[in-house]
């Protein structure tokens, strides 16, 4: 019988590029998802009436990670906070006394957290494309 090599065990090179091909690809996935929660946020920052009642409540993202996986992920929660009260009598969602209450939603906390998703997202692609371009060299060799 012939002496066969055993394959090797060690990680190869490749997949390692492919891994982190991977994990930047499910980074710039997390971050759209907190691009669209803060959309969201955006969009109904002037909505005073839902379908549940009341004002918009602002919407959070909070990044998790599966404690049997390790995969990441994102949970939205509500932001508990109460929003801005109004006086305009005028309304048509004021109350008896004229008031109306605002969502809960800061535009300057939208822009600001708009802004640091955006840079996480094209850090993650900034990766991306550095893994792509070094394996592709790998392949070329």
């Amino acid at each position: 019988m012939p002496n066969i090599p055993e394959f090797p065990t060690t990680p190869r090179p490749v997949r390692g590029f492919l891994r982190s091909l991977a994990t930047s690809a499910q980074g710039m996935a997390t971050q759209q998802k907190f691009l669209d929660i803060i959309a969201e946020n955006i969009s109904n920052a002037e909505t005073t009436r839902t379908a549940e009642g009341g004002p918009y409540r602002r919407q959070v993202a909070v990044a998790t990670r599966d404690p049997r996986t390790g995969e990441l992920g994102v949970r939205v929660v509500q932001d508990g906070r109460d929003g801005r009260l109004v006086r305009d009598p005028a309304h048509p969602d004021a109350d008896e006394a004229g008031n109306v209450f605002y969502p809960n939603v800061d535009m300057n906390t939208e822009l600001v957290d708009l802004m640091l998703a955006r840079r996480l997202h094209e850090a993650n692609l900034s990766a991306f494309q550095t893994a792509k371009q070094m394996l592709r060299r790998a392949i070329d060799i």
